[in-house]
């Protein structure tokens, strides 16, 4: 029970021959016309009102929510469950098993460092699509996956046992999110408290920012920083203030030729256009009836794109219908209906709900659409994508066309700027949706049936999002079609989407670099930014995977798919996409006839144990972790050396040299890569030094349980603009304890500055720290010895990393940016103010003067301004105060 229930809301709930206690939202006033999510955080705090962290008045204040109002009311949410992915989910497992010889050494129970959450991770983002487009594909990629990744999947079978409430989903099952919505997902879940059954919403945090995608079965959840993560798996509810909600409505349907993929790029770019970060969006209205629960998986896999904190959708008969397809009891189906009902969570277009803004989108205006070329808003139509490729070109290319001849296993071709290099299936967003990828296997065996053929020179990848997929291609008897193509299965897992495309053919390669061609790649993911999908590709777009099998027939992007043939069929007639385009009667008639529940009952059955190879790991026991002081993948953190059980005073910094000067829309990606490790980088010779082979350096994402690799890696992403240098990219900085300042890598300096004792900080644009919820873009920031970044503006969940990590995040004053201020990075920085944050207090502002060094040109000014402070909430000040949020849990603990 809560320890305080001021609205009397506690009741029974009796469903099936189950009882259940419920905290019913009736009690509080203005519960029926607050937003469906709202609703979710409504329920949330009934059940964990305590007078202390979670008061009668935030109650009160939530049902009274003025949806014009700036947020301004803070609230504690415990979210029900944390789910994880393998890159971000090791760390935690690293950090926890840290945290547990920490609090020995401080003198208490190791054990007590035990999710108190139930936990649950999905090992998807290891396997790379080495081998492509043949029969054994997957077979040996998932084998060298194992080789690669061997010590990190004993570490977290370790885990699996060392820690209560902890489930591990092994490698080559499916993307974390997809599982999540085919088998996690409970929608209403229930577990005993005190010795009785106890039913609530299904709520998560999620270590990967798609997390998002299970809004789409009325599931409230969203990307947090792995930091964040693991203090909600060790009870610390989720700081944040009640947001504005945005509602969208859907009218209209979707036409003939249009797919989910290009309705999720409009709706994408729709709201980037109005701004919606830190915002929920909530699709509502009659139309969302019409939405099957695939599409709106699709469109809320794609929230952190549009920059919103969630996108729901409501709980319906549609709901209904996918729990019942994917295996869940009809105990559950039952319980999910009568509790939806009774908490006023089941979707009613008659009542309104009150939004703080309003959109809406007529889905029959919806025209095939792609993204990019570096961006997930930049929406492209179809129909112009050649001239938009022309025009974006420049940006890229020396030259408007180089063609340079290549011979590959004996076949010859010519590659030219705009060769799409890759076209992956690929990515929980779209490969979840059985209506685009049955699309894209009917495409497939229509272009087979005419003789077409995929260009030799592109990489053709197919990374199912679970093993479903895989058995109603078979059954629908497309898998020959597919792989007529060159799809072949390579992994189950993000593969390309995360960055683990696997090389291009070596001779591609070469010609790539040596005549530094403008090569592309066509991808059905989410995220298509600089440097992320394949060192040798500058250009990414996003694309439908029927769109993606189109891409791989032209063989560039420097084509119009009306006016352009395909190819020619066995008479010699010009083929066009129009030709070989499926009707999407037939798609419908395919998904009926080719999709049934026992296919996920088979597939999910076991997904917990794992194959034989998974079975025979090698794993240590014991509460407490033996380090390999020898191992590169998996290394004891020092987070916590020389901790004591008091806090430090938070002080002001003075002195500080500027690391890196960064421009607009710098991602997680470019502060901590997940991709390739390049030899000659700092991160590349450690690994040298410590033996490693160059074929066996994996990347930095499965390399996230070592430290002395991440530090190394962090800004070390090879498309970086530091604007410290001129026309310079990837990681480096001027060096400025060095006379004349050379250029040096940013870890080199770092390394040099901390040792002279010089603080550091970064100068940002906009949109600091946008795209995934990395943690290590905040650790590898704090480790490197910077301690403020002041950004224009930030992205939500890098920001609140940055203070988990003891970083102070600033925002240079309104309508002020680095270069309006005159800030030219050579100067020296100090901040005054911070020290007010030791009297609990958290300024509004800090005074930041950075005055001319000796590196600064003759007659520069001394400039002066007050950044605001975006320690937003007073959770984040505590973690603040305490060096970092896990010191914060691990003093609470103690």
């Amino acid at each position: 029970m809560s320890a305080v229930n001021s609205f009397d809301s506690l009741d029974t709930l009796s469903v099936a021959g189950s009882d259940y206690q419920v905290f019913r939202i009736d009690a509080v006033e203005g519960y029926e016309t607050l937003p469906f999510s709202l609703k979710v955080l409504l329920e949330n705090l009934l059940r964990t009102e305590d007078g202390a962290n979670v008061t009668a008045d935030q109650i009160r204040a939530l049902g009274s929510w003025d949806p014009a109002a700036e947020p301004d009311t803070e609230i504690q949410f415990t979210p029900a469950r944390v789910v994880m992915q393998d890159f971000t989910g090791v760390p935690c497992i690293v950090d926890l098993a840290t945290m547990r010889e920490a609090v020995a050494a401080l003198g208490g129970d190791p054990n007590k460092i035990n999710p108190l959450a139930p936990a649950e991770l999905v090992i998807d983002h290891s396997v790379i699509a080495d081998l492509f487009g043949t029969a054994d594909a997957l077979e040996r990629n998932v084998e060298i996956e194992y080789e690669r990744n061997g010590e990190r999947y004993q570490f977290l079978r370790w885990g699996q046992t060392a820690f209560d409430d902890f489930k591990v989903v092994p490698p080559g099952t499916g993307i974390v999110h997809q599982v999540n919505i085919e088998h996690l997902a409970k929608v209403t879940y229930t577990r005993e408290v005190g010795g009785v059954l106890r039913a609530y919403p299904d709520t998560c945090v999620g270590t990967d920012s798609h997390t998002t995608m299970v809004n789409g079965l009325g599931v409230l959840g969203w990307g947090v920083g792995g930091i964040e993560a693991e203090a909600a798996m060790l009870g610390q509810p989720v700081s944040m203030l009640i947001p504005k909600v945005v509602g969208f409505k859907l009218t209209g349907s979707i036409p003939t030729g249009v797919t989910a993929t290009d309705v999720v790029l409009t709706i994408t770019e729709m709201l980037r256009k109005h701004g919606v970060v830190g915002k929920f969006v909530e699709f509502y209205g009659a139309g969302v009836a019409a939405v099957p629960l695939a599409n709106r998986a699709t469109i809320g896999n794609m929230s952190p794109e549009f920059g919103s904190t969630a996108a729901m959708f409501p709980i319906d008969d549609v709901t209904l219908d996918y729990l019942r397809l994917t295996g869940r009891s009809e105990a559950q189906v039952a319980l999910v209906e009568a509790y939806s009902k009774l908490q006023s969570l089941w979707h009613d277009p008659s009542v309104e709900p009150r939004f703080s803004e309003y959109l809406e989108l007529d889905l029959s205006t919806v025209v095939p659409s792609i993204a990019g070329p570096k961006r997930p808003q930049d929406r492209i139509e179809l129909s112009v994508a050649k001239s938009a490729f022309e025009a974006a070109l420049p940006a890229y290319a020396t030259t408007a066309s180089t063609p340079v001849p290549v011979t590959v296993g004996g076949e010859q071709f010519t590659l030219d700027n705009g060769a799409v290099t890759i076209a992956a299936i690929t990515s929980c967003t779209n490969t979840s949706n059985p209506s685009v990828m049955l699309a894209a296997g009917l495409l497939a065996r229509n272009a087979a049936q005419k003789g077409l053929k995929a260009k030799p020179w592109v990489k053709t990848t197919l990374a199912p999002g679970s093993k479903v997929v895989t058995d109603y291609y078979e059954k629908a008897g497309l898998t020959d079609d597919l792989e007529a193509l060159g799809f072949y299965t390579v992994g189950y897992g993000c593969t390309t989407c995360i960055g683990n495309s696997g090389p291009l053919a070596d001779e591609i390669s070469t010609a790539i670099n040596e005549h530094d061609l403008a090569v592309t790649a066509v991808l059905s993911g989410n995220r298509n930014f600089e440097g992320r999908i394949n060192p040798d590709v500058k250009m990414n777009y996003l694309a439908s995977p029927p769109l993606v099998i189109a891409y791989a027939l032209a063989g560039s992007m420097n084509f119009d798919f009306e006016a352009d043939a395909l190819g020619t069929d066995r008479d010699g007639n010009d083929v066009y996409l129009r030709d070989i385009w499926p009707d999407a009667a037939e798609v419908q008639a395919t998904i009926d006839s080719s999709i049934d529940t026992g296919m996920f009952d088979h597939q999910y059955a076991s997904v917990f144990e794992g194959d034989e190879r998974w079975r025979s790991l090698p794993t240590p026991d014991g509460a407490t972790f033996e380090w390999d002081s020898e191992s590169t993948y998996v290394r004891k953190p020092p987070y916590f050396d020389g901790m004591t059980l008091e806090t430090t005073p938070v002080s002001d910094i003075a002195g500080a040299r500027v690391l890196a000067k960064l421009g607009d829309s710098v991602t997680t990606d470019h502060i901590s890569p997940a991709g390739s490790i390049k030899a000659d980088s700092p991160a590349g010779q450690y690994l040298t030094e410590h033996g490693v082979d160059r074929k066996d350096f994996n990347s930095y994402g499965s390399r996230r349980g070592n430290h002395e690799v991440m530090i190394r890696g962090t800004f070390a992403n090879i498309r970086l603009k530091n604007q410290l240098l001129d026309n310079v990219e990837g990681g480096f900085t001027r060096d400025f304890t060095q006379p004349d300042a050379p250029q040096a890598f940013i870890y080199d300096a770092s390394e040099r500055y901390q040792a002279a004792g010089v603080p550091l900080v970064i100068f940002a644009g906009k949109e600091y720290g946008s795209g995934s919820s990395r943690d290590w873009a905040a650790k590898g920031t704090s480790l490197l010895g910077v301690k403020a970044v002041i950004a224009e503006s930030f992205e939500r969940i890098h920001r609140s990393n940055l203070i988990g990590m003891g970083v102070i995040p600033l925002q240079f004053p309104a309508g002020e940016t680095a270069d309006s201020l005159g800030l030219d990075g050579t100067e020296e920085v100090s901040i005054s103010g911070i020290t007010a944050l030791n009297e609990g207090t958290t300024p509004r502002t800090v005074r930041v003067t950075a005055s001319p060094s000796a590196h600064s040109a003759a007659g520069k000014a001394v400039v002066e301004f007050d950044a605001v402070v975006r320690i937003d909430t007073p959770g984040e000040a505590d973690y603040y105060r305490n060096g970092g949020i896990l010191q914060y849990v691990l003093r609470s603990l103690v």
